[in-house]
């Protein structure tokens, strides 16, 4: 597709790095604006939000890592594709989530909550990002006589990432930012139907999107780690959903706690240097 948006003499502007910086602040956005519409300091939610981008980088690249070690055993100098490659979403967000659970602690956030604020923007950030992923040819599809099936030209996303060139594929790119897409309209209406209680959407995000990813394993065609016979994301998802079902029925079940008051602006911080 397009790898490389423009080419400005020694600067490249890759497609990959833009739509990746567009995801974080559009999904960072949304949960800011759902923080206050939740009665959550803005100021504080915008914090963990860059924690949360910084963690998510670095999951990532460190479960692809984990998945492709050997690999890099074999060949070192893949090390170096470590610092353009997006990494491994599941290592992210499991990253991300643990360094989310710490702040949150150590600031005093109500804690399903706050999770519950983020979820509707991570499932944006992804759909956006995979839109990247599929401009720089990354984690493409397995090949397929489908009429929708897709077809990379551009030499340098064959060099740049291992496309297979020529060749239709599954536009696995497209299955799982639609995929998120879906999710994304069904949290938000789940938030208006039902009795609501904390951690609801949090948790039906993670039960959603391991279904998707464990569908769309399947039609990957790019080199996937194994572990007991599935991919590695495809072996996650079958640990979180189940997770993610016996959490919701465990928080269902517990009493509504009482409302948290807004949580007043730190001094010496004025809130209008945040926007």
């Amino acid at each position: 597709m397009y790898p490389r948006l423009l080419d400005l003499g020694p600067i490249s502007i890759y497609s990959y790095g833009l739509l990746l910086a567009a995801a974080f602040l559009l999904g960072l956005g949304l949960a800011s604006r759902r923080a206050r519409a939740h009665g959550l300091s803005a100021e504080r939610v915008l914090d963990l939000g860059i924690y949360i981008i910084i963690s998510a980088v670095v999951g990532g690249k460190l479960l692809l890592l984990l998945t492709d070690f050997q690999l890099f055993v074999e060949r070192p100098s893949e090390l170096f594709s470590l610092a353009r490659s997006g990494g491994v979403f599941y290592g992210g967000l499991i990253l991300a989530v643990l360094v989310s659970f710490w702040y949150m602690q150590r600031h005093h956030l109500p804690l399903w909550q706050t999770c519950d604020v983020f979820a509707p923007g991570i499932a944006l950030g992804h759909a956006v990002g995979r839109v990247g992923c599929l401009l720089a040819g990354c984690c493409y599809g397995r090949p397929t006589d489908l009429a929708w099936g897709i077809v990379f030209s551009d030499p340098f996303a064959g060099s740049y990432v291992g496309t297979p060139l020529n060749v239709h594929l599954h536009p696995v790119q497209l299955y799982e930012s639609g995929a998120e897409l879906l999710i994304l309209a069904a949290l938000l209406l789940m938030e208006k139907r039902g009795r609501a209680f904390p951690g609801r959407t949090f948790w039906g995000y993670v039960l959603l999107y391991a279904v998707s990813r464990f569908i769309i394993e399947f039609f990957r065609g790019d080199e996937r780690g194994m572990l007991l016979g599935v991919s590695t994301s495809q072996f996650i998802s079958l640990v979180l959903a189940p997770l993610a079902v016996g959490m919701l029925i465990w928080l269902s079940r517990r009493p509504e706690p009482a409302a948290a008051a807004p949580e007043p602006a730190r001094k010496g911080r004025p809130r209008k240097s945040r926007t």
